[in-house]
């Protein structure tokens, strides 16, 4: 019968004291990795929810005509420490006493992320926020699938001397039916494949061009019957097919005239379709709701209220002791609102603009 040794009882223990202080030490060296990994998803939705509740909370407030201000994330510094510790202790034993080995360890984590804003303001505020967008910057998205219809209705202001509704109230503060009508007719056609947006580079400028009815032949009834009231609807020559959209208020038959909105344009006029109680509209804080015309009823973005959002939300803001917030299963306001924040990322777009930087150290 073999018989283990004190002298080999203390080796093998002190050999498990010293194999758990190694594991303890490699489990920390893979904690850096480890994080990157998940840290560049995490903070990639943490700026997209902060974005959102940003662009909500500037609606919201622009309703009862509080001036909206920007924060730009300009740098994220994500600072772990890990700290470990291990040791191990051996008693051969002698004589009475008993031989023992004890391994001991500790792990400590702290995360003290820090982040800078800064305000965008002058120069880089108007032109990214009060300067009307350009044609040549909001149609392009309805190449890339983007409805057009939804497009026009948030960005412009009028087409061809149609106007869209006006959120500063007033006797057109609902808009031109006929300016609903155009824009449903260019969605049908866009959904026939019968109206291309172009943007062409001509003298070191872009130009916007839209094409009607050249990307197919034999048409049917309902497509020939939009293209002709585009035509009719927009003062277009019926002998062209190609007509370049231009800035301003007119134009002769081989262009279409568009006033584009501002961002803070388009803010306040999604703002105004929100609904507020009466007593609000009748103490003066804010102007009555903006309600839509010609079969688009129905606000933009609906942004509901109440003294608490669900927990759901899609996003949601505190204002004034009431909750805004816009409903998850909302999935036609979730895209209007992805739409909008697409247009402020074009806006912001400068010659100095930059991405905010994310520094997330990897042990």
């Amino acid at each position: 019968m073999n018989r283990t040794t004190p002298t080999q009882k203390s080796t093998k223990a002190l050999s498990i004291a010293l194999l758990s202080a190694t594991f303890l030490a490699a489990g920390c060296s893979g904690i850096g990795p480890t994080r990157l990994k998940a840290d560049q998803v995490d903070y990639a939705r943490a700026l997209g929810d902060a974005q959102k509740r940003e662009i909500l909370a500037a609606i919201v407030g622009l309703r009862f005509a509080d001036a909206p201000s920007f924060l730009t994330v300009s740098s994220i510094i994500a600072a772990y420490t890990f700290d470990a510790t291990g040791g191990a202790i051996l008693n051969a034993g002698s004589g009475a006493q008993p031989n023992y080995a004890q391994a001991s360890g500790s792990v400590s984590y702290s995360n003290h992320p820090t982040f800078t804003f800064t305000p965008t303001t002058g120069d880089a505020y108007a032109s990214a926020y009060i300067r009307p967008l350009s044609p040549t910057l909001v149609l392009p998205l309805a190449e890339s699938g983007i409805p057009v219809d939804l497009l026009l209705r948030i960005t412009a202001q009028s087409i061809a001397g149609l106007q869209n509704g006006n959120a500063l109230g007033g006797p057109n503060a609902s808009g031109a039916p006929d300016f609903f009508l155009l824009l449903q007719a260019l969605r049908r056609l866009q959904l026939a494949g019968e109206l291309n947006v172009e943007t062409r580079d001509q003298d070191h400028q872009p130009r916007i061009f839209m094409t009607l009815g050249a990307t197919r032949s034999g048409a049917n009834k309902q497509t020939t019957d939009d293209l002709a009231l585009v035509r009719r609807l927009l003062h277009l020559s019926p002998k062209m097919k190609t007509y370049e959209i231009v800035y301003g208020q007119s134009a002769d038959h081989d262009r279409i005239p568009m006033v584009t909105r501002s961002v803070l344009g388009i803010l306040t006029d999604l703002g105004a379709q929100i609904p507020v109680p009466d007593s609000q509209v009748g103490s003066g804080a804010t102007k009555p709701t903006i309600g839509l015309i010609g079969g688009e009823t129905r606000p933009t973005i609906v942004v509901k209220v109440g003294e608490k959002a669900p927990p759901d939300a899609y996003v949601s803001v505190l204002y004034d002791k009431s909750n805004y917030w816009i409903d998850r299963a909302d999935f036609d306001s979730k895209y209007a609102f992805t739409v909008v924040q697409n247009l402020m990322a074009l806006g912001e777009v400068t010659d100095t603009a930059k991405a905010p930087v994310v520094t997330i150290p990897a042990n």
